[in-house]
């Protein structure tokens, strides 16, 4: 995907513009309704965003003080946990406030970096179109859980293309998560989008192929859906172990969903 910083960027801001949507339609009792993360209310996914779009800002602006406080906040394998506990004293007026400007400081600073710029992260350095498309994934994933806690649907839109991309991008990465070698063999990977179209990554003739819908895809490799709770279909050992372990977020290796876990 050899997009530009201005249309990744102006991407993200349409995520963001449809998130805050949501979150401005709700009644303030239900910042407090538990969505399918376990321990998270509503009120936490959106801590979670603005917490790491600040972090995400440090990686460009003071890439010394990001790595210091990555390490620190690294030393527990329940950060992100603890992070939300620390914010559930805000109202749901001063969190919409600190996502609203902490996701324009973002924008601003990412729309005027080099895309190939190579950058600090919690797992793997990143290029600044990587970060974007990883924080365009963070807002759909999170958007994902708090539409599932609210028992609302939303439309899948071409966006999803950069979840997509980036839960193929990290194939290798979910296997090293798990202390697995990375598979030598080649995987296509053929979506079908949401205007009908077709999606395709990887070689025509690769022996391991993964298909179906682009939504179940990008809902797999987020961890918002079970396996078995989509139409994804493996062929080849390769493709059929990552399916398993898909994980397109950086961090510990994330437990999943159940079966039947969606709302």
């Amino acid at each position: 995907m050899a997009l530009t910083m201005g249309a990744l960027t102006g991407d993200l801001a349409a995520e963001s513009a449809q998130l805050n949507y949501i979150l401005a339609a709700l009644a303030e009792e239900q910042w407090d309704l538990a969505t399918p993360a376990v321990g998270w209310a509503v009120r936490d996914q959106v801590s979670h965003l603005a917490y790491f779009d600040e972090a995400a800002t440090l990686t460009a602006t003071n890439p010394a003080r990001f790595r210091a406080e990555a390490s620190r906040l690294m030393e527990s394998d329940r950060f992100p946990d603890e992070i939300a506990a620390a914010y559930r004293h805000l109202s749901p007026r001063e969190l919409m406030d600190w996502l609203a400007w902490t996701r324009a400081e973002y924008l601003r600073v990412f729309s005027g970096l080099e895309p190939s710029s190579r950058l600090a992260w919690y797992g793997p350095p990143m290029s600044a179109a990587s970060s974007v498309t990883a924080r365009l994934m963070e807002t759909w994933a999170h958007g994902q859980d708090i539409v599932d806690a609210i028992g609302r649907a939303r439309r899948p839109t071409a966006r999803l293309r950069h979840v997509a991309h980036l839960g193929v991008a990290t194939r290798g990465f979910s296997f090293q998560l798990r202390g697995q070698p990375v598979p030598d063999a080649p995987v296509r990977v053929v979506l079908a989008a949401p205007d009908g179209s077709a999606w395709e990554w990887g070689p025509a003739d690769a022996a391991d192929q993964v298909e179906g819908p682009a939504l179940d895809f990008c809902l797999l490799v987020t961890q918002r859906r079970h396996r078995a709770d989509t139409a994804l279909r493996a062929i080849g050992p390769v493709a059929d172990a990552w399916l398993d372990l898909a994980q397109a977020f950086a961090g510990p290796p994330g437990p999943g969903r159940a079966p039947g876990g969606g709302r």
